[in-house]
């Protein structure tokens, strides 16, 4: 079989892309594919026209933080202040909660990035005759809120054409559709610098519309005005950004906040002024996101010893587990385990959880089968939230894994290879090329390739806590270094890996880095 050449790759790459619906923004399609858009669209316009209060609900995670904060400057261009709550996950729970509706005392509701599972909320605005426009992309249940209108591509008579599109992505058409009934001279692209941000960091598959929207935003942030953005490109001295930019070094950041302490931190972050305020509210992000790293891997280690390698599924649980942290160590321990993951903090007599998978599975589907079990859960096919009495938890995690056993789809997505490496071939031009099919994610994986019987030649621990693991290695005559974060040393002669490679900058010099992914 050959290697992989510059030449191969690109091939590759280009033929992800032959069959694209959008090949540019004018392409992509318009507000009125979505159920209810337009009764929503007139119902803010007679607000507007009557002066209502405006309340946007959102969420604590990116989506919903930046899908707040594209509401709310959309509002401030079209010259109408709307009051706008993140609910603190501490404090209020999920969204539009029953905690929520009872600080609302009249006008209108607009959710972001939530509402469709807020049956009980929605009918307490309902009693006070408020109106509740729903605007969300999650999975819809059995039971809908008994809202004025509700925008969700995900609803069976709902005729936008794309699904699979971030909290954030319905809320910008929601504008959109707004901003052309009002007849305003407002430019809808200006937001793509905040609404890729969402999209990476939501996971969202990164073709079709996707991969435009995130494209095109990348591109956004290189010039934007924005103070948030224009602060992150000063801190970050770069020119350029990647998607691995936003999902590895921006998304946490603005996550750090509603995970370890509240959201509002972050939308006011977003929504700066000037420099001195995006200055005081970042350094908070950075660190609440310390403090964030350093729970995640006490949590970590503690939910490994409970993990019972025989089952198909990991469902674990503790006291008082940072709630804020536990979604991210069910990523990590259904990445390291290769099976779907259900971790729980225990609190006052109930399990709030959370639970992540990259598998063919949907997990919504496989929960369901324990719904009689749970006070509520909600979430996406890869990613969900629940919650349940203690009592509940073995009968749920013996559910969990009897479903899971008559499942016919893959339990884990292993990572797909480009193929071979042609160690030599890879350069700058080597790199260009990856760049060039920049935007990845989902369904558009960033390119990884094999390594087979690569010499080693020496190796090495570095970092502050002597955890990452740097090889010196040789194929067919070729030296190169390699790096594997948060591993320890190994004693091999020769080693078959999977790597990923990006761009390094130091010191002005620009060179390839092979980034170990796993050893096989």
């Amino acid at each position: 079989m050959s290697k992989v050449t510059k030449q191969k790759l690109f091939d590759i790459l280009s033929a992800r892309h032959l069959k694209s619906t959008y090949s540019k923004l004018a392409d992509i399609p318009p507000p009125t594919g979505f159920k209810d858009i337009q009764k929503a669209t007139k119902r803010v316009k007679q607000a507007i026209l009557d002066n209502e209060k405006i309340t946007i609900v959102g969420d604590y995670d990116v989506d919903g933080v930046v899908s707040t904060s594209i509401m709310v400057d959309f509002f401030r261009q079209v010259g109408y202040e709307v009051n706008y709550i993140i609910p603190n996950r501490f404090e209020h729970g999920y969204g539009l909660s029953p905690k929520i509706s009872e600080l609302i005392d009249s006008g209108l509701v607009i959710t972001v990035d939530n509402g469709i599972s807020a049956c009980a909320a929605t009918q307490i605005l309902n009693d006070k005759n408020i109106d509740v426009i729903i605007t969300d992309h999650h999975t819809v249940g059995s039971e809908i809120p008994n809202a004025y209108s509700i925008i969700n591509p995900k609803q069976e008579d709902c005729n936008f054409p794309f699904k699979d599109i971030c909290g954030a992505q319905v809320a910008w058409y929601f504008c959109a559709s707004i901003k052309k009934e009002l007849n305003l001279d407002i430019n809808m692209t200006n937001f793509l610098d905040l609404l890729c941000i969402a999209i990476i960091a939501d996971m969202m598959p990164m073709t079709s519309l996707n991969y435009i929207m995130v494209k095109n935003g990348l591109k956004r942030i290189e010039t934007s005005n924005r103070v948030s953005i224009s602060y992150l490109r000063s801190t970050m001295r770069k020119s350029s950004f990647i998607s691995d930019d936003i999902g590895f070094i921006i998304a946490p950041k603005i996550n750090s906040a509603g995970r370890m302490d509240d959201a509002s931190i972050a939308l006011s972050f977003l929504l700066s002024t000037n420099f001195e305020e995006a200055s005081e509210a970042l350094d908070l992000l950075e660190e609440l996101n310390n403090k964030r790293k350093l729970l995640q891997e006490s949590i970590s280690l503690k939910a490994k010893y409970e993990i019972n390698v025989d089952d198909k599924a990991i469902v674990v649980w503790g006291d008082n587990w940072h709630e804020g942290v536990i979604g991210i160590v069910a990523s990590k321990l259904s990445h390291a385990f290769k099976r779907p993951a259900f971790i729980f903090s225990i609190s006052n007599g109930i399990a709030k959880g959370s639970a992540r998978a990259n598998a063919d599975i949907n997990l919504h589907t496989i929960i369901s089968e324990a719904q009689h079990l749970l006070l509520g859960f909600g979430g996406h096919k890869n990613a969900a939230g629940i919650s349940m009495k203690i009592e509940h938890l073995d009968e749920f995690k013996a559910i969990i894994n009897s479903a899971l056993s008559k499942a016919s789809k893959e339990l884990y997505i292993e990572p797909i290879t480009l193929g071979e490496l042609d160690v030599s071939s890879v350069d700058l031009e080597f790199m260009d090329i990856i760049e060039m099919f920049e935007p990845y994610g989902l369904e558009n994986h960033k390119p990884i390739f094999k390594i087979s019987n690569a010499k080693v030649i020496k190796s090495e621990l570095f970092g502050k806590e002597k955890n990452h693991l740097k090889l010196f290695l040789n194929v067919d005559g070729c030296d190169f270094e390699a790096i594997k974060f948060y591993s320890n040393k190994i004693d091999k002669n020769s080693v078959d890996m999977i790597i990923s490679i990006n761009k390094n900058e130091f010191r002005g010099d620009i060179t390839p880095q092979f980034l170990i992914q796993d050893f096989l």
